[in-house]
């Protein structure tokens, strides 16, 4: 084994990643939100993790990325994307190294990994499966708060965006700013927070830090927030974001399921 590792980025091809699709034996990321599972974790870092740093195929994942100046560090700051059972093009992705969720401080640190630049790129695997390419406004990431989370390893979705609230988003995309502000109208009778950025990709963006900076209340309580970012490409032609601070309201009934409110497994978007 090598002491020192740079970088793994291995990858399957579409047809492998529909053969374990078709399986079944792929990881389910739901289930009891009072009983969390390891399973996720157990997977990524008994499975996949070993298989990478033998340079073979990350199998049950698809692609594994550990980056640093030796094979710990590498881990601690790699992440792997997993195609999950439930839905025709959903994949997660999953830190190498431990991470409990949302609230983990360390994703507030300066050093965090780019978990969501990497999630968002992930979507190429959602092309590839789907046999065409999936339109940027077609796809969401999202991750829950801790009382609507069924694993206790961190992971974000990846996956289509719920038709209705695209439609919302852009029927009142005029009106949402580059600051953080309620979502006039709220969504599902519970508020959210959101904002739109112009770019390309999340390259420099990271929404723990921005929703802990700027959404109030939420630097001390991160785990009472789920948190999505929907692709856009909005009127000026322009491509971009929605960054989507989903708060826990217990009184609305609200438990911060950012994927519940944000995200269609089923893609119907693409129908």
């Amino acid at each position: 084994m090598m002491a020192t590792m740079r970088r793994m980025a291995l990858r399957v091809r579409p047809v492998a990643i529909t053969a374990l699709a078709l399986t079944g034996v792929l990881a389910l990321s739901h289930g009891s939100a009072h009983a969390l599972s390891s399973r996720l974790w157990q997977l990524v870092h008994e499975q996949c993790v070993v298989h990478a740093r033998a340079k073979e195929p990350p199998s049950p994942c698809v692609d594994v990325v550990m980056d640093g100046e030796d094979a710990q560090a590498a881990e601690d700051a790699g992440s792997a994307i997993l195609k999950d059972r439930r839905g025709v093009l959903q994949f997660l992705l999953i830190p190498t190294g431990r991470s409990s969720g949302v609230e983990d401080p360390r994703l507030l640190g300066d050093d965090a990994p780019p978990y969501w630049e990497r999630a968002w790129a992930a979507r190429r695997f959602m092309s590839e499966l789907h046999g065409s390419p999936v339109p940027r406004e077609a796809v969401s990431l999202a991750i829950n708060s801790t009382w609507s989370r069924s694993e206790d390893q961190l992971h974000i979705h990846v996956s289509c965006v719920r038709a209705d609230i695209r439609a919302h988003l852009s029927g009142v995309g005029s009106t949402v700013g580059e600051s953080w502000a309620p979502l006039d109208g709220g969504w599902m009778g519970h508020p959210l927070w959101v904002r739109r950025i112009v770019a390309e990709d999340l390259s420099g963006v990271d929404p723990f830090r921005d929703v802990a900076d700027h959404v109030p209340g939420a630097r001390d309580s991160m785990g009472r927030f789920g948190i999505a970012v929907v692709g856009a490409r909005f009127s000026d032609g322009r491509s971009g974001f929605f960054l989507v601070a989903d708060p826990v309201d217990l009184g609305a009934g609200a438990l911060g399921s950012a994927e519940r409110d944000v995200q269609d497994h089923d893609c119907g978007v693409l129908r």
